[in-house]
């Protein structure tokens, strides 16, 4: 796992070499081991360096191939590359790396090469020839790949900071992103926070040449509804399999490993898995509270306890988040609402001795895991409310908020008042953080209501069609939106600020395409994560099972209103001086939080109180 940076000049010659220096110090975090630059007139290529596979500097990047015809920059992990390495028995290889199988596969198959691989990367190669660039992205977007054009120049690096820290981006948010944020706590790619930056949207490569740039999609999450269906216990033994496959792939690596354990049934499922491929104890780590509302510890110690696993119990107060909370924040190279837990366990983790970890992640996305999947179906059998008219639906909107006040009530209200009800419209509203009349109080400029979700979610309607599969749309929904622009993205910067890798098994493309192609009634979560747990049962104690949901979260309403409370209000006082922000309807916003307002809950707080840091930290104006 490392950090990668690059400048191409699209038409003419230009040195490179000092810009692309400061990006490398700026990634200095995600690569400790090693550091490397290539420039010649008109290109420059940056990497910085964490081992995990072949350690020697055999792996030194930036890496040449052919008679130094191409030269390449990775980030990640090729999990088949030795599978990929022995069919090409043509070739001769020089090191035990990865990356030289990316450079081989890409000779051979050109940008086919991509659908061979198995793995998270984000990768660029330049081909002195032909004097272009082809930069692509994994399939789900685990690892990721900003990118800007400016002045005739393609610059992009694996982070925000890095692109900044050349001098050539102007420090400025952009405020029709700054709308999405406030929706959802994140911007959605392929737009950014800043202005004139963008993500290379997962699943797609970039090709830099002729002074042209070429965008393609080679990827995306899709059914095939074609396919024959096998008996629900064949699926559910294709599902074993194919997950501790993925787990297997996983495991390959030159440095200890471990895991996150919860003890909720996704990581249990990786930790069971890792004991039963594994040649050795696998090392596990839980955040634990002295609040027992919020502590899973007695979960995890019985999962560790099962699998003879090496546990390692993190012992949370509120006085040590909020000693590390400016570490957290500061390791933000996006703003989000969420991320500083997982800062919290890849700190202690690494601190162990620990460079590569296992996650859960994807479990609840892939195997219908929260609640917006019951939620989706019941309002597919609600139908009939479209055939109601919208004024008597505004009415008993209008009903239900005074009824039942509180986030809820407030965006069934404001479904029931849609002009059609169904689950394109439906969604955008349910992972909204900040509604439109909160947004409307807390800014001064014009709102325009766009909505990227609400896009996104009609271009999956148009292609995933059908009642039998409404459990793949809103899995890809969860992806294409939540995981992808949220949980991944702040895993990824969380873990690398401590040089440790995550990997995910539930985000194995070949589990991901066999659950989505299962039709409803092999998925319906009856029970929680059904398919999954009825897959792993040997693995997961009924304790485990049936145990409540509690999610991997902090205590944060209990700190916002005390050991936290000078530090966020100081934020949001500092984000009211900003334009366009309204600070009267700021201060009112977070009053009744402390009030206890039912539509107004920590999270609705927490991403404002990020982003005003985050934009003070990185000077953006």
């Amino acid at each position: 796992m490392c950090g990668i940076n690059g400048i191409i000049h699209l038409k003419s010659q230009g040195n490179f070499e000092s810009q692309v220096r400061k990006m490398n110090l700026a990634l200095a975090h995600r690569g400790p081991d090693d550091e490397g630059i290539f420039s010649e007139d008109g290109i420059a290529l940056g990497h910085r360096r964490l081992s995990i596979i072949d350690l020697s500097s055999a792996g030194h990047q930036p890496m040449k191939y052919a008679n130094d015809r191409y030269t390449i920059v990775y980030n990640g992990e090729l999990y088949n590359f030795k599978e990929i390495k022995s069919e090409m028995t043509e070739v001769s290889f020089h090191t035990n790396t990865d990356t030289e199988v990316i450079l081989a596969a890409f000779v051979k198959w050109g940008e086919d090469c991509l659908r061979h691989f198995n793995g998270m990367f984000a990768f660029a190669i330049f081909d002195k020839k032909k004097q272009s660039l082809f930069i692509a992205r994994d399939r789900l977007g685990i690892k990721p790949l900003y990118f800007s054009t400016i002045d005739g120049n393609v610059i992009f690096s694996s982070e925000i900071r890095a692109l900044l820290s050349s001098g050539m981006i102007a420090r400025k948010m952009d405020l029709n992103s700054l709308d999405d944020y406030l929706h959802y706590q994140t911007v959605h790619a392929p737009k950014t926070i800043i202005e004139n930056v963008q993500l290379l949207m997962p699943g797609h490569f970039m090709l830099i040449e002729n002074g042209a740039i070429e965008m393609k999609c080679w990827w995306k999450p899709t059914i095939n509804k074609n396919e024959i269906i096998p008996d629900y216990k064949s699926v559910c033994k294709d599902v074993r399999q194919l997950l501790r496959d993925a787990v297997e792939r996983r495991l390959v690596a030159d440095v200890p490993f471990g895991a996150f354990l919860s003890g909720g049934i996704d990581s249990s499922a990786i930790v069971g898995l890792m004991s039963e491929v594994a040649s050795s104890p696998v090392n596990t780590f839980s955040i634990t509270f002295d609040d027992s509302e919020f502590s899973e510890a007695v979960y995890a110690n019985q999962i560790a306890e099962k699998f003879k696993t090496i546990h390692h119990e993190i012992k949370l107060k509120p006085e040590d988040f909020l000693n590390d909370l400016p570490n957290a924040l500061d390791a933000m190279d996006h703003p989000s609402g969420d991320g500083p837990n997982t800062y919290v366990v890849a700190k202690a983790t690494k601190n162990a001795g620990v460079t590569m970890a296992l996650s859960g992640l994807g479990g609840d996305e892939l195997f219908c895991g929260y609640d917006i999947f019951k939620r989706s179906a019941e309002l597919e059998r609600k139908k009939w409310l479209n055939s109601v008219p919208r004024s008597l639906r505004n009415v008993a909107g209008n009903i239900l908020k005074k009824k039942k006040p509180g986030v809820a009530g407030e965006k069934k209200a404001v479904i029931l008042g849609m002009e059609k009800i169904n689950f394109a419209s439906f969604y955008p509203i349910s992972r909204q953080v900040l509604l439109k009349e909160q947004i409307g109080k807390i800014r001064y400029s014009k709102f325009e209501d766009s909505n990227v979700v609400a896009e996104m979610l009609r271009s999956i309607d148009k292609e995933i069609l059908g009642e039998d599969f409404l459990m793949s749309r809103v899995s890809i929904a969860e992806i294409t939106t939540y995981m992808q622009n949220i949980l991944l993205r702040d895993t990824d910067q969380m873990s690398m600020a401590h040089a440790l890798e995550v990997r995910v098994p539930f985000l194995d493309y070949k589990l991901v395409e066999y659950v989505l192609n299962l039709p409803d009634e092999m998925k319906y979560p009856i029970t929680t994560k059904k398919l999954l747990v009825d897959a792993v049962s040997d693995l997961l104690p009924s304790e485990i099972v049936n145990r409540p949901k509690m999610g991997f979260t902090f205590p944060w309403k209990n700190w916002m209103k005390n050991e936290l409370r000078n530090f966020c209000e100081t934020r949001i006082s500092e984000l009211g001086k900003r334009e366009p922000f309204n600070a009267k309807g700021l201060n009112e916003l977070w009053n009744s939080f402390l009030n206890d307002d039912p539509k107004v809950t920590w999270s609705r707080i927490w991403p404002l109180v990020v982003l005003s840091h985050w934009l003070e930290k990185n000077d953006i104006n």
